[in-house]
């Protein structure tokens, strides 16, 4: 069964927006080591109710927030996806030491990602 596991927030000026939830919420919000531009949000402690997320930076339209789904296959969803008359909206893409995330729109236009773990990921070598 997929579980919504984290959301991800586009912003125009991730450090802005990081202050905006760090004061309105007391979320905790770190700017990730990892080989993208990227912020990692904490929402409550652990243990507690919830889910965690993360920021980027805005590159063009986006729907502001996304809900993630952890799935087994990112590529599997994707063909239940399209079976069920949902869309791909970015096919599967590598996040380095992450795993494969997929973006859709469901049959009434709402925009999510899928995300399948995998620490070996990384990105494929258009040059190979």
């Amino acid at each position: 069964m997929g579980r919504v596991v984290h959301f991800d927030i586009s912003a125009d000026d991730p450090e802005r927006a990081a202050r905006f939830y760090r004061e309105a919420f007391g979320w905790t919000v770190e700017k990730w080591d990892g080989p993208m531009e990227y912020w990692l949000i904490g929402t409550g402690p652990d243990g507690e109710a919830g889910i965690d997320g993360g920021m980027g930076r805005r590159k063009g339209p986006s729907p502001g927030v996304t809900n993630l789904i952890r799935v087994d296959s990112v590529d599997r969803a994707a063909a239940r996806i399209e079976a069920g008359g949902g869309r791909i909206v970015q096919p599967r893409t590598a996040i380095s030491g992450v795993g494969y995330m997929i973006t859709f729109q469901d049959t009434e236009g709402n925009t999510f990602g899928a995300m399948e773990n995998d620490p070996a990921a990384a990105p494929e070598d258009p040059s190979a």
